[in-house]
């Protein structure tokens, strides 16, 4: 089934696929022109970090309506959003620029969509910065943006990776749409203890008669910066005790589930099948799992991290620290937050200054527009 999906897809793209390490990866066996063992050549060749790049891809909840629009004058793009509309059965193109912003917000619909652009921004930063391209020797990717970091790594092919992204996608809204649930982005003070106003939220939530309540960190964002994720009930208790759970702001997410908790749980299988069908390699680049913050070692290592993510909090803050270790004195690598929104660049920002003093942002709308 997969294989019927994706293989007039990638037949009508094949032939237009430039030789560089951004959509060539679509064609299976066609990744970056450098292999693993010229990519470890030339890195011990290199010393100075600050000639490299690293690449961000942000996850769901950066969408807005109009991205894409900067992209569409640049090699590729349109071919991508073509075969979109083939493996999705839509316009994704036309939902990207025109909206609603009620159906592009929604998941089986914006998961998407973020990839999709985000990749599309990749060919604007080859057109404009090539160096950026050859040089990358990191990515990392939020949440649904770690597919767009593996596509550009070489481990998957883009119309692959792009109908598991549509599975996942349908099987978090099915799971979301079965209990009223959500996203809460949180930051706190020094004292604020997280682990323990989740479970004051979950006592809370039993006395309302919900059994088996969830609440939880979905995700690690920076020092004193988490999303909690969870049942709606606990999470207005949160809202309503954010001051004596010394919590400085609270923001609902706009987001549809409780992502990355339990409640996750029933899209883990529908996930793990179509993982099984792809064909997967070892990253060319290094990437980092959100999982552990840890780099892919292997073919079944992305299997198994992909679909673990689904329920286990994304550790983004860990993975930066890990990303960004440097000796003393040591340059950092250039930054690009490639796809819509600038959160990535804002954590990075937070979470290491220095390495944030090289970040850019590649926007999929020209300035004048968005």
């Amino acid at each position: 089934m997969l294989a019927s999906l994706v293989a007039a897809s990638v037949r009508k793209l094949r032939p237009r696929f430039p030789q560089h390490r951004t959509l060539s990866t679509i064609q299976p066996g066609n990744g970056s022109p450098l292999s693993l063992e010229e990519t470890s050549a030339e890195q011990r060749s290199w010393k100075d970090p600050g000639d490299r790049s690293v690449l961000l891809f942000p996850g769901q909840g950066s969408q807005f309506v109009g991205m894409g629009r900067g992209l569409l004058r640049y090699p590729n793009v349109g071919e991508m959003f073509e075969a979109a509309r083939e493996i999705l059965g839509y316009d994704l193109l036309s939902l990207c620029l025109n909206g609603p912003e009620e159906e592009l917000s929604k998941t089986v619909h914006c998961q998407p969509a973020v990839f999709v652009t985000s990749l599309a921004a990749v060919e604007k930063l080859n057109h404009q910065n090539p160096k950026a391209i050859e040089t990358c020797v990191a990515a990392a990717g939020f949440s649904v943006g770690e597919f767009a970091a593996l596509v550009f790594s070489g481990a998957m092919t883009f119309a692959q990776a792009l109908y598991a992204v549509k599975v996942r996608a349908e099987a978090m809204q099915r799971a979301s749409d079965l209990v009223p649930s959500g996203m809460l982005s949180v930051a706190g003070k020094s004292q604020a203890q997280y682990k323990h106003a989740c479970l004051l939220a979950k006592e809370h939530c039993r006395g309302l008669g919900v059994e088996e309540p969830v609440c939880a960190v979905a995700t690690y964002l920076f020092p004193d910066g988490r999303v909690i994720a969870g049942h709606r009930q606990a999470l207005d208790f949160l809202q309503q005790n954010a001051r004596r759970l010394h919590f400085l702001r609270t923001k609902m997410l706009p987001v549809s589930g409780a992502f990355h908790t339990e409640l996750m749980s029933g899209a883990v299988e529908p996930l793990k099948d179509v993982l099984r069908q792809l064909e997967v390699r070892r990253p060319e680049i290094s990437v980092y799992s959100n999982v552990d913050g840890k780099r892919y070692m292997s073919e079944g290592h992305v299997r198994r991290q992909l679909t673990q993510q689904l329920t286990a909090p994304v550790k983004w803050e860990q993975t930066l620290h890990e990303m960004f270790e440097r000796a003393r004195g040591q340059r950092f690598p250039r930054v690009y937050e490639v796809g819509p929104g600038r959160q990535l660049g804002a954590t990075l920002q937070r979470c290491n200054r220095k390495a944030f003093e090289g970040y850019a942002h590649v926007d999929p709308a020209d300035d004048d527009e968005h």
